[in-house]
């Protein structure tokens, strides 16, 4: 069921008297889509982007800076060995997620190489959307609040799954084992404290049609922002 929440003591972006973005222009607004693993961000953001709002997944800032040969591909094979790598030279995500999902040691080396250009990426679109762009820029951010990503938007929307639900969907995606699953999902901030910092929550375990109308009141409520109604 779909939840509009209201933080007047906790909002989901830190206040800053230097902030002239969109959330005060009104022409456009940028939003964090963020959830658990596994909980139906990708879903839900294919359906932003079908109702005409601009969307940006983080996923898929890594997959580009994994490329061969580029900055982030040399340190992370500098720091991980030879042995992630596919025969074609590219990181095998899979064998990679073995290694950092095993060892939290492991897993902050992997964040330190990667959080920092993909966070200076984002925040760049953020800003560019928010002096020449109209309308809507979803941010797809998995580790919004852990890496204080939250910051650089003005909503956010948490999708929420049951864990059994996330366990089974990544067992299904990656082919891993259940304690595979669990470590993945322990890695990240547990959903239900992100629901607390979240302006608006989406719940993926309905069917695909009450998805769709969740989604649709969000945007709704969007709208309004833009519009500056009540």
């Amino acid at each position: 069921m779909f939840e509009e929440r209201s933080h007047s003591s906790e909002p989901a972006r830190r206040p800053s008297n230097l902030r002239t973005g969109s959330f005060y222009c009104r022409n456009s607004l940028v939003v964090g889509l963020t959830g658990g693993v596994a909980s139906g961000k990708s879903t839900v953001a294919r359906m932003f982007d079908e109702l005409g709002a601009k969307v940006i997944s983080a996923d898929a800032v890594v997959h580009r800076m994994f490329r061969k040969n580029g900055a982030v591909w040399s340190a992370v094979v500098n720091a991980f060995g030879q042995g992630i790598l596919n025969a074609n030279g590219s990181i095998n995500r899979r064998k990679l997620g073995k290694i950092v999902f095993s060892d939290p040691a492991e897993r902050t080396r992997l964040e330190e190489i990667v959080h920092p250009p993909v966070m200076q990426y984002l925040k760049k679109k953020a800003e560019a959307f928010r002096r020449n762009g109209r309308g809507v820029l979803v941010m797809e951010i998995p580790l919004l609040f852990e890496v204080e990503a939250s910051e650089i938007v003005d909503k956010v929307v948490v999708v929420k799954a049951e864990q059994e639900t996330q366990e089974r969907r990544l067992i299904e995606r990656y082919g891993i084992t259940r304690s595979e699953a669990e470590a993945r999902i322990s890695a990240q901030l547990p959903l239900s404290e992100k629901v607390k910092h979240a302006d608006f929550v989406i719940d993926s375990e309905v069917k695909m049609g009450s998805m769709h109308d969740e989604v649709g009141v969000v945007w709704y409520s969007l709208q309004k922002l833009l519009a500056n109604t009540d």
